[in-house]
């Protein structure tokens, strides 16, 4: 076989392994596990792979800074980023954008709980089973409805905690639609949400013990209003009534209760200021 028909073959044989590759990674629409146990410290997470509604991408609303010694592995979906807790078996939170456009998704709610096979210490759908909890979407299937890779992606148990059913359906919920209605009023919404661990837990589960929260969080960020604004929620893991007003809280109180730092892009005066408020009125009476 002459040298040309050899380099040929070759470079045939590279491209048809790097389709394969590729068909392989399509049909997964896998995670992207890019960092491995970080044990805290500050982990950058870039934004979603769709428009910076708020016009300046040289700011990384989405950069959290963890506590020095937890376990955490951030893995990039297409519509979220988990940063997953392999001991605890949870997210120590999930972040994305969720833009005007995005919020007016109409693709039907559709997918299944299952692990994801690429990051260790996730659990199976069965160590939910009999829990008396719900699988709780830290990302919700609904603010993804502008994609259906985005919308599966968020049923891995990468993005789920164990979480009171009544509290899923009703007051978490309630919230989730608050956030979907304020992207197409503000042009984007940046999202943090996450557990609340108290020192003590219970856990569940059949294969591993799965970490159940004490509460959990949901950070906001207008970053594209004038002036920029930010409000948190706190909601204890059991049936919560009452106004939304009575879980509406400062940035800093999460800060407080997780040990987690947001939104750390954004100049000193500005992120002291508006991680200080708690004015739900700013978001309600626009």
């Amino acid at each position: 076989m002459d040298k040309n028909k050899i380099k040929r073959w070759l470079q045939w044989a590279l491209w048809a392994t790097l389709v394969v590759v590729l068909a392989v990674m399509y049909a997964r629409g896998g995670s992207d596990v890019s960092t491995q146990d970080d044990a805290g410290g500050q982990s950058q997470v870039m934004t979603p792979p769709h428009d910076n509604q708020a016009g300046n991408e040289s700011l990384n609303y989405e950069s959290v800074i963890f506590p020095r010694g937890m376990s955490n592995m951030v893995v990039r979906y297409k519509g979220y980023t988990a940063h997953f807790n392999k001991q605890l078996h949870i997210p120590n939170c999930v972040t994305y954008e969720i833009t005007a456009a995005e919020a007016r998704g109409k693709r039907e709610r559709s997918g299944n709980f299952e692990r994801d096979e690429n990051v260790p210490g996730c659990p199976n759908w069965w160590d939910y089973r009999d829990s008396g909890y719900d699988r709780g979407h830290m990302a919700p299937a609904g603010d993804m409805k502008w994609d259906e890779q985005a919308m599966n992606e968020t049923f891995y148990l990468t993005n789920v905690c164990p979480q009171d059913a009544a509290l899923n359906a009703g007051l978490w919920n309630d919230i989730e639609m608050k956030v979907r209605e304020w992207a197409r009023r503000d042009k984007s919404i940046v999202v943090i949400t996450g557990p609340v661990m108290g020192k003590k837990y219970d856990v569940i589960g059949q294969d591993v013990d799965v970490a159940v929260p004490e509460a959990f969080f949901k950070v906001l960020l207008s970053p594209a209003t004038k002036p920029v604004k930010a409000i948190a929620f706190i909601c204890p893991n059991r049936p919560c009534g009452g106004p939304l007003k009575s879980y509406a809280v400062s940035v800093d109180e999460v800060e407080e209760r997780t040990g987690m730092n947001f939104f750390n892009s954004l100049p000193d005066d500005v992120e002291n200021s508006i991680e200080a408020t708690c004015n739900l009125n700013q978001w309600m009476n626009r």
